[in-house]
Order: C-alpha cells, then structure tokens, then sequence
C-alpha cells in the first residue's frame, strides 16, 4: 500500500502538482518512501530487500548543486520476506546487528540537473565508509492534501559488499550463492510543511 501510494503521487506531480524546483529543507518520510535493494543470489537469478526504519533529512540549496542529503537506516528493518533469512543477515555473518545498529549516507557534491544528477558521498556500513554516487532524478513537488508539501526523487547506485566487511558466501553448483555487487534502490518523498495562504483580499 505505501509503494501505491507512493506511485499515485508520482503521477498526481503531472496532472495537478507543481514540478518546479523550491529550495527548503525536507523530512524523509518513511511512510511512502523506500529504501531497497537488489543483489544476485545463485548466480542466475537475484533477491530484493528493504528497509523499514530509516529517515534524513535533504536540503534543496538554491542553487542546485549546493543542495545536501543526510540519512541514517536501522539495518534491525531489513524485510527480504524471508524472516529465516533477515537474521542470517543481521547475524555476525553480514550486517552484525549487535555492535552496527545503522548504516549512515552523507552527501559530499551534486553535479548535474535535478532531472538528472549524481549524487556524491560517503557511505557507512558496519563500521566502514566508502565513497559512493547515486544517479537521481527530481521529479517534483507536490501539495500532499495534508498540510504538507511532498518532494519526491528516484535514486539508484552499486556498491560492493565485500568493501564492507560483508564477505559471507557459500559455493554452490553454479557458483557463489550471494553475488558481490549489490543495487541501492531508493524512492524517496520528503516533506515540509506547506506555506500558508495568504488570507483572501475583501
């Protein structure tokens, strides 16, 4: 149900919204925003995954590539719809749950437009940070009806797990069972507080 609704307001952005870029500091609002992920399992075919808790906050600069992102995740969150398989992963054998309880991003620069832009900065799991690129896109803003004004963006990048000390596997036929190169899927809507209306001239 959030991923729908997510989908109605991306689509609500061409038919009634306002997708003008406005400068403003947003909440990342975990209720219809996503954080996932994609990584090969078997070789030949993959599995998906998310995370649930997470927020941050994005600060659209006026000028656009002055703009800055900083989130942190709770990787207790992680639903790969398998719960045998979510405590594999927040065992010691890959995110260690018990010593890491989040991964953290920090923006450094923005080059590009906000139809289309990298995003650069720094990534931290399980204790260790990497430099990291985003390929993004703005896709507008929107009055979401309650008060609140809704920026919304689409993110995608490919990390490799093993520079994060997450270098559990085992052999199958094919091959490895868990491939290193992993996709970060993010759609992402983040709020302010709509501006107030100025009172109607008698």
């Amino acid at each position: 149900m959030k991923f729908f609704n997510l989908i109605l307001l991306v689509a609500s952005i061409s038919a009634w919204g306002d997708a003008t870029y406005k400068p403003g500091t947003f909440q990342i609002d975990p209720a219809h925003s996503k954080v996932g992920f994609e990584i090969p399992h078997l070789v030949i075919s993959t599995v998906e995954g998310r995370f649930t808790a997470f927020e941050g906050n994005v600060i659209l600069d006026p000028k656009f590539e002055k703009s800055s992102v900083k989130a942190t995740v709770e990787i207790s969150s992680i639903d790969t719809g398998d719960p045998k398989r979510d405590e594999h992963l927040k065992s010691p054998d890959f995110f260690d749950v018990g010593k890491f309880k989040t991964m953290a991003f920090v923006s450094k620069s923005i080059t590009g437009t906000p139809e289309s832009f990298k995003l650069n900065g720094s990534l931290t799991i399980k204790g260790k940070t990497n430099a990291v690129t985003f390929d993004g896109k703005y896709l507008g803003i929107v009055n979401d009806g309650n008060g609140k004004e809704k920026a919304v963006f689409t993110a995608t990048a490919k990390i490799k797990r093993a520079e994060y000390g997450l270098t559990w596997n085992k052999l199958v036929e094919a091959g490895p069972a868990v491939g290193d190169e992993l996709t970060i899927q993010l759609k992402i809507q983040a709020g302010r507080p709509a501006a107030a209306k100025a009172p109607a001239k008698k």
